[in-house]
Order: structure tokens, then C-alpha cells, then sequence
């Protein structure tokens, strides 16, 4: 037992010095039994570069202990014991158009049945027996583990989020994500938190834009979804005619294998696919100070997008609401909406030992200087500054990249199939959201937040549009891309803020 021990640590040391290129895809058996004996970071130490890092980046074999890491569609379906799960059917198309939720079909089925039919075992059987599995892919995404294993809780166990830095977080404040291959998450930022995503079975691969890059991937509320704003562009097969300003986006691309897990940073955007038969990911989303600030945003973009949408339109709601979203609030609601998240606001900065009233001050002044020079401000944005290398931790320190944490690089080439290798410029996966008091933070946005204030409707809202703009008419849509364009909607959100605090 010694000698093999000596040998595995041998082996550990030799595959330290390696590139980063070079390691495979999915760890060798002797590399996990190596690194069983301690783990690369503590939490503290995860938690602080969790909150440094500027760029995406994964973490290597800081998982190999979690029961979840045998969580495949095989175990989950004898866990789940024929429960039915939702499961959104796309096409395996290569139009230039992105296939959002609201252009997808649904059906409900259990995790045998999926399995089944992805194994081309039978075609014709119910609920799969309109889709040609080499036409659709299958996507049971976004699943809160607390409606999912309502009644096995002890399951939360399995995920610990506590080796990250963040003590008592686990499954419940966790979702999770099984599909099939081509399976994906249309481009979009998540407005709340950052994103951490334990890949547990097969890979996915991951496309992903800096927030600098915004004006670059033509953001749009429409369809309407708390907490995303979505990208109108199919960044894996773009049509670069109708979004030529695209060309300037700063593409990283990684491919998560199992036992990885991709800590993605605020506000990058990212699209996520399936590249493998069965894919099975487990995300949670953290909570940050600047969700104060977004909820108080998204209350805005909620009220523009039900009030326009819903006047153009009262009895289709579903050509513009994602699933997701149980239905579009009246003008009232929105209303207590956004006035509870302005008052969530004061009430948190006026209680913070570290903003304190100078602190909404200044706030306040950036804001009037922000919102005098609003041309010249989303001049700038768009125009981009390319010198500067996005997402990059500056250098005065040591860098804290290595084997065990693999920075996400900007690609230099375009998207393809399959590349071999561990972290190749390309790739990307999707996630969940939790937490207490944002939206998608928590899987009771609704009742929770009616709970915590009377007066208050917090509900983030989200969207991507698919129609293309008029030449000569100006759509509701074209108006609202501009109304709560996430840089408008940031002014606005921040006048609010001073007129309540002055």
C-alpha cells in the first residue's frame, strides 16, 4: 500500500508539470486516488479567489469526495422511482436563428423513459413518440433540487458547496441540469450572483462573452425571463449580416468533463451545450452585494416589458413570456414590485456598517454624472476597448492558476464539433441559481419575497427576442431592446435609488 501511494504521488507530481494543454479530458482513476488525500484549496482559500477572479476558470479535484459525483441519469432515475420531470424538446438544427424556450415543445416524462428513447431503444413509446431522437434533443433543465427530492431531502447532503468557502450550502440551494446530446442554453447573462457548475456526467461545452462585450451581443428582454437577458444572436452559427458587431465579442470556450467544476463571474454571458449522449450538471448560484442594486433593476425592466407587452398583446402572452415564468403581473404588482426592491435597497445600505449614507452619496453624484452623459457612455461601451484583455487577473501578485485551477482563455478559433483535450479554448455548461432574497436565487422567489414584504413583488425578469427589426417600422420589441437595455435600465435604477435617498 505504501509503494502504490509513493507511485500515485509520483505520478501527481509528473502531471504537474505538464501544460495545461495536455491534461485529458476526464481524469485517470490514479489521478483521483492521488488526489484524495487533500484537496488543492481550502474553502477560505476557494472563496477568496471565487470573489477575485475576474474571468471564468476551473476547478480540478475539489469534488472527488461528494456522493453527487455518482449522480448519473441511471442513479437519479432509481432515485426519483418514475417521477415526472418536464423536459424541453429542441430541434438538431443548424439555422442562424437561437432556439429559445418559448420555441420549444415540453413534455413530461421520466428519467427511464428519457433514458430509453436516448438510447434509440424505442422510438415510437410515449411521451417521446413524436421525436426522431436523431432530430431532438431533450433538456430537463433548471430542476430546484428542493422540488425535485421534496421528499428525499437528505439528498441535499451530497452537494457541498461548503469546500468553496460557503458553510451550510448544499443541494437545497442548488439545481440541476440532465440532457441530451445538442441539448443547450441559448446565450444569454444571468443578472443576479455569480455561477458555480459541477459537471457530474458527460461534457458539456462552454461558449462564454465578457460583460464588456455587451453591446456586441445585441441584448434583448424578449422572451421575457426573471433575472436573464438574452443575446438575439446563435453564437454558434451566427448570421453576421444582421449582427455584424458581433465579429468584436471576445469568445472563451472551455470544455467541462466530470468532476470539473466552472466558477463563471457576474454578468458573463454564456452559452451552454451538450456534447456528449447524457450530460448531468449540478450548479448553484452565490449572492453578491451587487444584487441589491439588480433586483432594483430588473423591477424596471419588469414593469416596461408586462405593461408594453401585455398592452400590444393581452391574450398571447406566451409569444413573449418564457415558460418559466408562471404569467405576466399586473401594472399593480409591478408597481409594489418595484417599490419594495427600492426599499430593500435603502434598508440594506442604510444598515451596512460598510456603505453607510456617504456611501449612497456617492452613489448618488456618479449616478447624475452617468445619467448627463448617457450617449457618450453606451458610445464607449459599444465602441469597446480591445486593448485590454477581458477578464484578466491583474499580475501585480502571483497568479493563482495552475493544474488545480485552469483559467477559461479567449478562443482563436471558431467553434467546432470536437477538439481533444481538457481545457482547449472552447466549451461551456449550464446552471441554476439560489439563494435567499434574488429571483432566481431562490426556488420560492415569489411566495418568499410576498412573505418578507407585504408591499413588495420581487421577481427578476428576463428575455431574448427573436424577431428581426422592421427596416421601416419600429416594433414594441425595438422600443423595449432600447427602454431596458441593462445599461439604461443600470441609470435608471440608480436615479431611483438617490431620489428615495436624498
Amino acid at each position: 500500500m505504501r509503494a502504490l501511494y509513493l507511485e500515485l504521488e509520483r505520478r501527481k507530481v509528473g502531471a504537474r508539470q505538464k501544460s495545461d494543454h495536455e491534461y485529458d479530458s476526464v481524469p485517470s482513476d490514479s489521478w483521483h486516488l492521488s488526489c484524495k488525500y487533500v484537496k488543492p484549496f481550502t474553502p477560505e482559500k476557494a472563496k477568496e479567489l471565487i470573489m477575485s477572479l475576474q474571468q471564468p476558470a476551473v476547478f480540478c479535484n475539489m469534488v472527488f469526495d461528494w456522493p453527487a459525483q455518482h449522480w448519473t441519469a441511471k442513479h437519479l432515475s432509481e432515485v426519483l422511482q418514475g417521477k415526472q420531470i418536464r423536459f424541453r424538446m429542441g430541434m438538431k438544427s443548424t439555422g442562424t436563428a437561437p432556439q429559445f424556450e418559448t420555441t420549444c415543445s415540453y413534455i413530461e416524462a421520466t428519467l427511464e423513459e428519457f433514458l430509453t428513447w436516448n438510447c434509440d431503444q424505442s422510438t415510437t413509446s410515449e411521451p417521446f413518440r413524436d421525436y426522431d431522437h436523431s432530430k431532438f434533443w431533450a433538456y430537463a433543465d433548471y430542476k430546484y433540487f428542493v422540488s425535485l427530492f421534496e421528499d428525499k431531502t437528505d439528498i441535499f447532503q451530497d452537494v457541498k458547496w461548503s469546500d468553496f468557502g460557503f458553510p451550510g450550502r448544499n443541494g437545497q440551494q442548488s439545481t440541476l441540469w440532465i440532457g441530451s446530446m445538442g441539448a443547450h442554453t441559448p446565450c444569454h447573462l444571468d443578472t443576479y450572483g455569480c455561477n458555480l457548475v459541477f459537471q457530474v456526467q458527460g461534457r458539456k461545452r462552454w461558449h462564454l462573452f465578457p460583460p464588456e462585450d455587451t453591446p456586441f451581443l445585441y441584448p434583448t428582454r424578449i422572451p421575457y425571463e426573471e433575472s436573464s437577458v438574452f443575446s438575439k444572436i446563435n453564437v454558434v452559427n451566427p448570421d453576421l449580416k444582421r449582427f455584424p458587431q458581433f465579429q468584436k465579442a471576445r469568445r472563451h470556450m472551455v470544455t467541462l468533463s466530470p468532476g470539473q467544476v466552472l466558477f463563471v463571474p457576474r454578468h458573463w454571458w454564456h452559452y451552454v451545450e451538450s456534447i456528449d449522449r447524457v450530460t448531468v450538471s449540478i450548479n448553484s448560484w452565490i449572492e453578491l452585494e451587487e444584487d441589491h442594486q439588480a433586483r432594483v433593476e430588473e423591477a424596471v425592466t419588469r414593469m416596461l416589458v408586462c405593461a408594453l407587452k401585455t398592452a400590444e398583446n393581452p391574450h398571447n402572452t406566451r409569444a413573449w413570456l418564457n415558460p418559466t415564468e408562471v404569467e405576466a403581473t399586473s401594472h399593480e404588482v409591478n408597481c409594489r414590485y418595484l417599490n419594495g426592491a427600492v426599499s430593500a435597497f435603502l434598508d440594506h445600505y442604510r444598515t451596512s456598517k460598510v456603505a453607510g449614507t456617504q456611501g449612497l452619496r456617492t452613489n448618488g453624484e456618479n449616478t447624475i454624472n452617468e445619467a448627463s452623459n448617457v450617449h457618450s457612455h453606451l458610445q464607449a461601451e459599444q465602441t469597446g476597448s480591445h486593448n485590454l484583455t477581458s477578464g484578466t487577473v491583474r499580475q501585480e501578485t502571483a497568479s493563482p492558476f495552475g493544474p488545480d485551477l485552469v483559467p477559461v482563455t479567449p478562443s482563436s478559433q471558431e467553434p467546432t464539433s470536437e477538439r481533444g483535450g481538457i481545457f482547449e479554448s472552447d466549451g461551456e455548461d449550464s446552471a441554476g441559481k439560489n439563494g435567499k432574497h434574488f429571483g432566481k436565487l431562490h426556488y420560492t422567489k415569489r411566495q418568499r419575497m410576498m412573505n418578507e414584504r407585504e408591499d413588495a413583488v420581487v421577481e427578476p425578469i428576463t428575455a431574448g427576442c427573436t424577431v428581426a427589426p422592421s427596416q421601416t417600422l419600429i416594433s414594441t420589441d425595438d422600443l423595449l431592446d432600447c427602454l431596458v437595455n441593462p445599461q439604461v435600465t443600470r441609470i435608471v435604477a440608480q436615479l431611483l435609488i438617490q431620489g428615495r435617498s436624498l
